[in-house]
């Protein structure tokens, strides 16, 4: 295909050819990949300022998001990309391969470093969701910083920077510009912009930002950093946010109630233990959703609440076709004994070949759980609508998940997310949660947007 970029699109690849260290905050669907190869290209075959590109990436963004975006457009027709995933073997073969951009997936990091025996001579590295990095604890983390002095050009990409607020952002621009910009050490990070929260004691669980620190730190990265929605720059569908409520029964709510206050429910001869409060959270997160793990591992059926909604919304739809988002395994096997019940074709999204079919209209009802779909996939040709059965704490995962159906592409007018929420119950601390998270994220992005001169 004729490649016909956006002016946005010229703005991020001068962008990155012009900047040693950039940080591209990129809504999906504005076609950060294609953005990002055209840059790689410029650099590797007009100015001759790099030799040899890494990129690191989500497993399947890696095995194919990367290749496919490089064989679709004209201008990259002579890159030639080595896709290091697979075995010990295979990802030493494609690693010695000739090649322009060697793309590995991010598991493999501290491998690729560490362990592989292969020379890390790469002189420009391009991290696709930067918020990989976004914990200092982590091997990929320590081993991508150990080298990172080798490395003349590194871009970062992702949507989402600070899904989980401004603590995130140190360790991705320590990677990024070595500490210049919000400092070597995590310590000085805390002390500088923010002050203890949650305590007990000594001990500090969490943090909360001083009032200027959010200016601050965005003045500091402005200068390496670009950020842009689409809704800026894509004529993008409307997206409309809806709730389904459901309520407990009275018998269901003490249940509910039991647990939370007791750390302890019986039913029948099993028991169910919550030894602390972020395992308590899980069990009342799974009994909102009609189902709880007692502690031997087995399915204990609490309410059908939210498998009768799921049932109403199927109904409604009337053959429209829906992408249904889930959490806990339990709850993947009783949707699914619902729609056979109902008779409803569907399918689990988790290979090429059901992700095809989707997108060809050949099922109804798509099943697919945030943390295996959240990068990388399109699927906005199967549908416009994605119903959350049950909710996650991640606002990366969350926004990721519906920007499947919301983005570039989209040929519907209006998407619409709806939740599925049980009432008073966890459900609704969750929903609130994702919202305050997201006034974070949506700081972040305006505070270091573009100024493109259109």
């Amino acid at each position: 295909m004729k490649y016909e970029p956006h002016e946005y699109q010229k703005y991020a690849v001068e962008y990155i050819e012009t900047h040693l260290v950039a940080a591209i905050f990129l809504d999906c669907g504005l076609g950060k990949t294609s953005i990002t190869l055209t840059a790689v290209g410029d650099l590797l075959f007009d100015s001759f300022e790099v030799h040899r590109v890494l990129v690191i990436a989500p497993l399947r963004v890696a095995r194919d998001t990367w290749t496919a975006e490089a064989d679709k457009w004209d201008h990259l027709q002579n890159l030639i990309c080595s896709v290091a995933v697979g075995t010990e073997a295979q990802r030493k073969a494609a690693l010695m391969r000739k090649a322009d951009i060697y793309i590995i997936n991010r598991e493999n990091v501290q491998w690729l470093i560490d362990e592989s025996g292969i020379p890390f001579d790469f002189d420009m590295v391009v991290i696709d969701e930067l918020s990989s990095f976004k914990n200092h604890q982590t091997k990929r983390f320590k081993s991508l910083l150990k080298v990172r002095p080798k490395v003349s050009r590194i871009v970062g990409l992702t949507g989402t920077p600070a899904s989980n607020g401004l603590m995130d952002l140190w360790a991705e621009f320590r990677i990024l510009d070595m500490g210049q910009r919000l400092g070597r050490f995590i310590t000085k990070y805390r002390t500088d912009y923010f002050t203890p929260d949650k305590r007990n004691g000594q001990i500090i669980y969490s943090y909360k930002p001083l009032p200027y620190a959010e200016d601050a730190i965005y003045r500091q990265i402005s200068d390496i950093t670009i950020s842009m929605k689409s809704a800026d720059h894509l004529q993008m569908p409307e997206l409309v946010s809806s709730e389904y409520t459901v309520q407990l029964s009275e018998d269901e709510r003490e249940k509910y109630t039991d647990l939370k206050q007791e750390l302890v429910l019986s039913l029948g001869d099993a028991e169910i233990t919550a030894a602390n409060a972020a395992s308590l959270s899980g069990k009342l997160y799974q009994m909102a959703n009609g189902a709880i793990y007692d502690d031997s591992g087995e399915t204990i059926q609490i309410h059908d609440r939210k498998l009768d909604a799921l049932e109403d919304i199927i109904e409604a739809a009337n053959g429209k076709p829906l992408l249904v988002a889930y959490w806990f395994k339990h709850d993947l096997t009783r949707i699914s004994e619902r729609l056979q019940k109902l008779h409803t074709p569907f399918s689990l999204l988790d290979d090429s070949a059901s992700i095809r079919r989707w997108n060809n209209g050949e099922f109804p009802v798509a099943l697919i759980h945030p943390a295996s779909a959240g990068h990388g996939l399109n699927l906005q040709s199967g549908g416009s609508t994605i119903v959350w059965f049950g909710l996650t704490w991640s606002l990366e995962l969350y926004q990721q998940t519906n920007a499947r159906l919301w983005r570039q592409g989209q040929t519907a007018k209006t998407v619409v997310v709806q939740h599925i929420i049980t009432k008073d119950t966890i459900d609704d601390r969750i929903m609130k949660a994702l919202s305050q998270k997201e006034h974070t994220q949506t700081a972040l992005i305006d505070a270091v947007k573009a100024d493109l001169k259109i």
